[in-house]
């Protein structure tokens, strides 16, 4: 890249309708058409408020229809999973285009490859409405991912395929599912190839006290001198939990870590902050004990990492129970404890 834009992004922290409790799939899907209808209309305010440079918008974790509640795999894949080449992305894409903005979405999404499973897919449109990047997320209680199934995946897919970064003119972008932010692993991932901006979709309780999430958005955006931008639902409704149980603190994070701009409560767009490149990119390019990402060692980590197994991958056969996941975590921790680690 041979400039370094500035430009606004925006965290649109807005309400989740979930489909747990439609009575069918067709209602289901209606309520998805209904979310991307009401999504549109507030990204088109919201930029008009937040100025015309506005370039990125981040919406929330599986904003379109909540989490499952007890459903199986299948019959969560039929009521709430997108299909990639389906009507809903084309929509998504759609109001990219018309609101001229890149556009980043986490959703449940179908794969034609693994009939009856699903994925956490995060995607990220271009102003033209195209796909410019197609994530699915690696750690998950309660999902399938990519590693629980990861030979077959990078068969498919190849190992570009688990941590890609998307080239734009508004910087180098990087997707972060949720809880993913947790994980300085997958943040680093993506760092050493070249991430810049770190979106993340999230549900998450916020607190006025220093979260876990909230704790995480810092250490990731310093860690890796780059910025994060989180959006939060504003409210989880027809879920059956208390409808503010992932509401608030939607924000905009620096290089240094710094918060530039976060939403309170409710449906927000006061998530919003300029985003300066030409100072990241300079930043990143001093010599200074602060420039964290130059003066890593992985040759110290490598073998460390290389010979240590905690949740294996490959560990899904056929299409597994709700309660498999939980007897997957057990197994591991009993692993953990059996060799002295925890």
């Amino acid at each position: 890249m041979t400039d370094a834009p500035r430009y606004r992004a925006l965290a649109l922290q807005t309400a989740c309708h979930s489909v747990n409790d439609c009575p069918d799939t067709a209602s289901a899907r209606s309520t998805i058409r209904a979310g991307i209808d009401r999504l549109h209309r507030e990204i088109t305010a919201s930029v008009a408020t937040s100025g015309a440079d506005t370039r990125l918008v981040v919406l929330p974790e599986y904003v379109l229809t909540g989490p499952p509640r007890g459903e199986s795999v299948p019959q969560w894949a039929e009521r709430a999973a997108l299909a990639v080449d389906g009507t809903e992305y084309a929509r998504l894409g759609e109001v990219a285009a018309d609101v001229g903005v890149y556009l980043s979405v986490n959703a449940y999404e179908l794969d034609e490859h693994f009939p009856d499973l699903y994925f956490q897919a995060c995607v990220i449109f271009d102003p033209a409405g195209e796909v410019v990047l197609r994530y699915r997320r690696l750690n998950s209680m309660w999902s399938v991912t990519p590693h629980d199934v990861l030979d077959r995946y990078l068969e498919l897919y190849g190992p570009d395929s688990l941590f890609p970064v998307a080239d734009t003119p508004i910087g180098r972008l990087a997707p972060m599912a949720s809880e993913e932010i947790l994980y300085p692993e997958v943040a680093r991932c993506f760092a050493v190839r070249g991430a810049e901006v770190f979106v993340h979709n999230s549900s998450e309780v916020a607190s006025a006290l220093l979260s876990p999430k909230n704790i995480a958005k810092l250490a990731r955006a310093v860690e890796n001198s780059a910025y994060v931008v989180s959006a939060n639902t504003a409210g989880l409704y027809g879920s059956g939990l208390p409808e503010m149980s992932g509401d608030g603190s939607s924000k905009v994070v620096d290089h240094r870590g710094l918060v530039l701009a976060e939403a309170a409560s409710g449906a927000s767009m006061a998530a919003n902050a300029e985003i300066d490149l030409g100072g990241l990119r300079a930043f990143r390019r001093r010599v200074a004990m602060e420039n964290v990402l130059a003066r890593q060692r992985f040759e110290l980590y490598a073998p460390t990492y290389a010979g240590t197994v905690v949740h294996p991958a490959n560990q899904l056969d056929g299409v597994p129970s709700r309660q498999d996941f939980r007897a997957t975590q057990q197994r591991v921790i009993t692993d953990l404890v059996d060799r002295g680690v925890i």
